[in-house]
C-alpha cells in the first residue's frame, strides 16, 4: 500500500488502544494498533482468547470507545462523534453479524431484515425490492415469513447476514459468526459471504478462531496481547468450497 492517507481506505486506525482498569493491573485489550482495510477485503482477525480481536472489532464498529487513538471509517473519524451521531453513523455505514444472531424473536425473517431500513426511513418500495433481493441472495425466499424460533441456526445466521446488508453498509463486521454452527452449515454460510464478497465487492471483517473462516480469508491479521503480530495477505481470493 503506497499511499498511507486514511482517505484511501474503508477503515483506518491510528495508534488505537483500549485499556481496561478494572483490576489492580491495567489490561491493554488493544495496544497501539495501526490498521488499513480496503474496499472488498475478506479479512479475518485471529488470535487466542484474550488477544483483543473482539475488542478491536467493537472499536472499528463504534460499539466501544478507544482509550486513545483514532478510527476512521470512510474518511469519518468516528472516535470524535457524539453518541447520537455515532448511532446514526453505524446505522447507515456498518453492518453487524453476531455469534448469537441477535434477531428480534417476534419478527419474521422478512421483518428482521426490514427493521434496519425502517430505522433509515427508506420508502416501502425500496424496502420491498431490497428485502426480496437479499432473501434470494441468502436462499431464504421460502423462509421469509418464519420467525427465528422456526428457523435452524444456519438459517437464523443467514437472516442476520441479510439484515447486516440491508442498509447497504460500507462493510460488515462479523464476530465469531460460525461459532454455533455445524461444519456443513458453517461452510454454506461462508460460501454465501464469499460469494457476496466476490460478486458485489462487499467488505467483510471477521473476528474468529474458526479455522474454516481463516482458510477462506484473503487476509489474516493475527493479534497477540492486543497488538498485531502478523498480517498475511494471500494472493488468491476466498474460494467456494460447496458448489
Amino acid at each position: 500500500m503506497e499511499n498511507n492517507s486514511h482517505e484511501n481506505y474503508v477503515i483506518h486506525t491510528e495508534d488505537l488502544s483500549k485499556i481496561y482498569d478494572e483490576g489492580a493491573v491495567p489490561v491493554h485489550a488493544v495496544n497501539n494498533v495501526h490498521l488499513h482495510i480496503e474496499k472488498g477485503e475478506f479479512t479475518a482477525l485471529v488470535g487466542p482468547s484474550g488477544s483483543g480481536k473482539t475488542t478491536l472489532l467493537n472499536l472499528i464498529g463504534g460499539l466501544d470507545t478507544p482509550t486513545s487513538g483514532k478510527v476512521w471509517v470512510h474518511k469519518v473519524d468516528i472516535s470524535t462523534l457524539k453518541k447520537n451521531q455515532l448511532i446514526d453513523f453505524r446505522l447507515n455505514n456498518i453492518g453487524f453479524v453476531f455469534q448469537a444472531y441477535n434477531l428480534i424473536p417476534v419478527l419474521t425473517a422478512r421483518e428482521n431484515i426490514e427493521f434496519v431500513m425502517l430505522l433509515q426511513k427508506s420508502s416501502k418500495e425500496d424496502r420491498q425490492m431490497r428485502i426480496d433481493q437479499l432473501l434470494r441472495e441468502t436462499d431464504l425466499i421460502d423462509k421469509a415469513d418464519k420467525r427465528p424460533a422456526e428457523l435452524s441456526g444456519g438459517q437464523q445466521q443467514r437472516v442476520a447476514v441479510a439484515r447486516a446488508l440491508a442498509s447497504k453498509p460500507q462493510f460488515v463486521l462479523a464476530d465469531e459468526p460460525t461459532a454455533n454452527l455445524d461444519s456443513k452449515t458453517a461452510s454454506n454460510l461462508l460460501d454465501m459471504m464469499a460469494r457476496l464478497n466476490k460478486d458485489e465487492g462487499i467488505t467483510f471483517i471477521f473476528s474468529t478462531h474458526d479455522q474454516r473462516v481463516i482458510d477462506r480469508a484473503h487476509r489474516v491479521i493475527t493479534l497477540v496481547d492486543g497488538a498485531i503480530a502478523s498480517d498475511e495477505v494471500r494472493e488468491e481470493q476466498p474460494v467456494l468450497q460447496n458448489k
